[in-house]
C-alpha cells in the first residue's frame, strides 16, 4: 500500500510543471529516479495509442491532390490489389472494430455490444466503386477481412474475391471432396462461434453436418472457398500496387504472404493506405491518405472519369448463387431472409431494417460472427 500511496504522490508531482513544483517534491523525484522513469515510460505509450486511435481528415485540398496521385497510380500499374476492412461497411451501418464506437474499442471499455442480423446492410458505395474498377480491368484481386458477403454482393466474380475471414452466407460440408458449399439467402452463423461451427443443416449430398466458413481470433482458417487464399497470394506475389481501404491492418500484417516483404523494398508492391486512423504499414506506404473510403471512392472514380453504379437488388448475385434449405430446415435459423424486389413487401420490410440495425429498439440476437472473439487469451490455434 505504501508503494502505491508513493507512486500516487510521484505520478501527481509529474503532472506538475516544472517551476510548479516544490522543493520537498524535487527532492522526491530525485529519490525515485527508477519511479520516474517507469510512469514516464507508461505516459509515453498511453500519448502514442490516444494519438493512435484518433481519427485524422485530411483537409479537402489535401484530400484532392492525394486522391489525383492515387489515380495516376492506378492508371500505370498492371497489377493492382485491393485489400479492405471493416471501414469499407460502415456506411451500411455495420460497425467497425477499432475506430471510436468499433467493436473492440467498446468491448474494451467494458461495454456491451449486442450481435445483430446484418442481413439487412446493401453494398456501399465503396462496394460499388470497386467492383466498377474491376469491370473495366484496373482492380485485378480483392482480398478482404470482411465476414458480410458484400463484395459477393457488388457484382464482383467469386474467382476474383478472397473473404480471408469467410462468409456469412455460406456454410460447407467438409466431408465432400472437394468440399460443396451452400449459399444461403440468411446469416448461417446463428448456432456457431469459436471453435463451434456446426450449423445445424446436413449436407444435400452426403448428408453431413454443415459447418459456417467464419474465421475467429484464436483459429487458423483453412478452408478453400470463399478464403480462397492460393488467389490472395498470388494477386499479391504480382501486384504492381496494394490498396489497402478501412483497415487498421492490426491483422493483415501479420499475413507475410500479402506483403511481400521477403523482397528488396525496390522491388515490392507500391502500397497505398485509406484510412482514417494509424496503421502500422504507415511507414512504408507510398501514401496515406486520411479519409472516409465512400469519399476517397467518390472522388477517385471522378478523377477515373468512371461513373459509380448504384446498387440494384434485382441485379444481386446472391440470389441467383443461392441454394434453397431442403423441406423441414426452415426452423434451424431464425434469421430474416434476403429478398428479392419481386417480393414487394418483404422486400419493403428489409429496406426499411437497414437503418435500424443498431437501434435500442432492435431485439438482441445471440450466437453469430459478428463481435466475437475479442478475448484473445486463446493462444492454442486450431485448425478449422
Amino acid at each position: 500500500m505504501k508503494g502505491q500511496l508513493g507512486e500516487g504522490k510521484v505520478s501527481q508531482i509529474l503532472k506538475k510543471p516544472i517551476d510548479g513544483r516544490s522543493v520537498e517534491e524535487a527532492d522526491l523525484l530525485t529519490e525515485c529516479t527508477e519511479l520516474v522513469k517507469e510512469l514516464e515510460r507508461r505516459s509515453k505509450k498511453q500519448e502514442t495509442l490516444r494519438r493512435r486511435r484518433a481519427e485524422v481528415c485530411d483537409e479537402p485540398a489535401e484530400l484532392q491532390r492525394k486522391v489525383s496521385e492515387l489515380a495516376a497510380a492506378l492508371k500505370n500499374a498492371r497489377h493492382l490489389v485491393i485489400y479492405t476492412g471493416a471501414g469499407i461497411s460502415t456506411a451500411a451501418s455495420i460497425p467497425d472494430y477499432r475506430g471510436p464506437n468499433g467493436v473492440w474499442t467498446l468491448l474494451q471499455k467494458g461495454q456491451s455490444v449486442s450481435a445483430s442480423d446484418l442481413s439487412a446492410a446493401e453494398p456501399t458505395l465503396t462496394h460499388m466503386c470497386i467492383a466498377r474498377l474491376h469491370e473495366h480491368n484496373l482492380v485485378q484481386h480483392v482480398v478482404s477481412q470482411n465476414c458480410d458477403g458484400l463484395h459477393l454482393r457488388s457484382g464482383i466474380p467469386r474467382s476474383a474475391i478472397s473473404e480471408l475471414h469467410g462468409n456469412m452466407y455460406i456454410e460447407v460440408c467438409t466431408q465432400c471432396t472437394p468440399n460443396r458449399e451452400y449459399i444461403r439467402l440468411f446469416d448461417v452463423t446463428e448456432h456457431t462461434a469459436l471453435h463451434r461451427h456446426h450449423t445445424g443443416r446436413t449436407c444435400h449430398k452426403c448428408g453431413g453436418k454443415l459447418r459456417d466458413t467464419i474465421v475467429h481470433f484464436g483459429e487458423r482458417g483453412t478452408l478453400a472457398q470463399p478464403l480462397n487464399w492460393g488467389a490472395a497470394a498470388k494477386a499479391a506475389k504480382d501486384a504492381e500496387v496494394i490498396i489497402c481501404l478501412g483497415s487498421s491492418l492490426k491483422v493483415l500484417k501479420k499475413y507475410a504472404c500479402l506483403w511481400c516483404m521477403n523482397r528488396p523494398h525496390s522491388r515490392r508492391p507500391k502500397l497505398y493506405i485509406v484510412n482514417l486512423q494509424w496503421t502500422p504499414k504507415d511507414d512504408l506506404a507510398t501514401l496515406k491518405i486520411h479519409g472516409k473510403c465512400d469519399a476517397v471512392m467518390r472522388l477517385l472514380l471522378d478523377e477515373l472519369g468512371l461513373d459509380i453504379p448504384q446498387y440494384d437488388r434485382s441485379k444481386d448475385p446472391i440470389f441467383s448463387l443461392a441454394v434453397p434449405l431442403k423441406p423441414g430446415e426452415e426452423s434451424t435459423h431464425t434469421r430474416k431472409l434476403l429478398v428479392p424486389p419481386s417480393m414487394a413487401e418483404e422486400s419493403q420490410a428489409v429496406t426499411e431494417s437497414t437503418h435500424k440495425a443498431s437501434s435500442s429498439d432492435h431485439p438482441p440476437l445471440t450466437g453469430g460472427w459478428f463481435g466475437r472473439g475479442c478475448a484473445k487469451g486463446t493462444k492454442r490455434k486450431k485448425l478449422i
